[in-house]
């Protein structure tokens, strides 16, 4: 007996329904049974690992590609609900973060294997849970991390997943646990800011921009913070900045007032760069003797090929962090995951949610995101 699953994909025309039958033998929109994508491994995120076709099980919606490319390739298909395996819990999303990440899979920047759903962290309801699991009880408000996210339902490992502390809505844990891990570890490992620290921030006012400054003033830094435009720097003001730069003047405008900043123009102890290709280049020249930069993000392209022993002129340290190699063990993850939420319980840090999107409108939500137009966190609800 034929057995159907039908979805909507993105085209030119807007989105149109497409489906596919365990009688296709020949490529299909969805295939039968889907390869475990590598980065889902990594995250050992299962929930779609499988598409199988039954006439009898539950289906749920989730943004995927089934090939690489622009926004066209983002589609809405229908998926199989799985069902909690031991050790994971089974959740009913509520909220997704859209994060530059999801963008690098979308391109191919980040290869994955196809079709892959997109989505790296989320918030919502426990449904159920899988054998062994003791803690996450069905009602709970949990928010998580890894493959998968833009969708209704997924199963998150236990090393992954955090409750909810009170006062925190869905909405706000959705939009603040990737950027603010990212933005706390970096802060504490790619290098260890201290008191006294002068530090330069790219992009400020996007979403990790806004909680990196954040968490550098709380830890004691003098912070610069750079933006495309004066209404950006603006933001980053009212969230702590000390000092403004506007790099859309060019770099050697840029570089000149950043180092006037600067003891004796010496440079910074530190940049955190999530812009890539446009401000790399500065970051070098900024940076001081023995100083770091960690390049963290391609918002304006991937940074080109280079010959590393420039690094020898002043002794510097390039590093490119991932968040998951930061708190791939459950005692990283909680460690770092409640130190977050304690800077947002002491009021330290402030969240900014720039946009709620509608899941059916994911293809918005990555325009505004890669076009650079928007501040704070882009949020879908699913």
């Amino acid at each position: 007996m034929a057995s159907f699953l039908g979805g909507l994909r993105h085209s030119s025309r807007g989105f149109v329904f497409h489906y596919q039958s365990n009688l296709c033998q020949r490529s299909c929109a969805i295939p039968l049974y889907r390869r475990t994508s590598l980065i889902a491994k990594a995250y050992n995120i299962t929930g779609h690992s499988q598409l199988q076709s039954k006439s009898n099980m539950s289906t749920q919606r989730a943004i995927q590609i089934s090939k690489t490319g622009g926004t066209d390739v983002l589609e809405i298909n229908q998926v199989p609900i799985p069902k909690p395996q031991p050790g994971q819990i089974l959740v009913k999303a509520a909220y997704a973060g859209v994060n530059f990440i999801d963008t690098y899979f979308r391109t191919g920047l980040y290869p994955v294997s196809l079709p892959f759903t997109l989505g790296s962290e989320g918030s919502g309801i426990v449904e159920a849970v899988g054998e062994g699991v003791t803690k996450y009880k069905p009602g709970e408000e949990v928010v998580y991390y890894g493959a998968g996210a833009y969708t209704e339902y997924l199963n998150v490992p236990e090393k992954a997943i955090s409750h909810i502390p009170e006062g925190l809505k869905l909405e706000e844990a959705a939009a603040i646990l990737i950027q603010g891990l990212t933005a706390l570890t970096m802060l504490r490992e790619s290098y260890e800011v201290k008191k006294g620290d002068t530090i330069l921030i790219h992009a400020a006012a996007g979403g990790t921009g806004l909680v990196l400054v954040q968490l550098a003033k709380a830890l004691g830094a003098t912070v610069i913070a750079t933006a495309s435009s004066d209404e950006k720097l603006e933001l980053a003001r009212r969230h702590g900045a000390d000092y403004l730069v506007n790099y859309s003047n060019g770099e050697d405008a840029w570089v000149k007032e950043v180092l006037g900043y600067t003891k004796d123009g010496e440079g910074v102890e530190a940049v955190y760069d999530g812009v890539g290709k446009a401000t790399f280049e500065g970051g070098l020249k900024v940076a001081k003797r023995k100083g770091s930069l960690i390049s963290f993000g391609n918002a304006s392209g991937a940074v080109e090929p280079f010959k590393i022993n420039r690094l020898g002129d002043k002794n510097l340290k390039l590093l490119r962090p991932r968040l998951f190699g930061y708190v791939a063990t459950q005692e990283e993850f909680d460690n770092y995951t409640q130190e977050l939420f304690g800077y947002i319980k002491s009021g330290q840090l402030k969240l900014n949610i720039h946009k709620i999107y509608p899941l059916e409108n994911i293809v918005q939500a990555h325009k505004d995101l890669e076009g650079r137009v928007t501040t704070g966190k882009l949020v879908l609800k699913i």
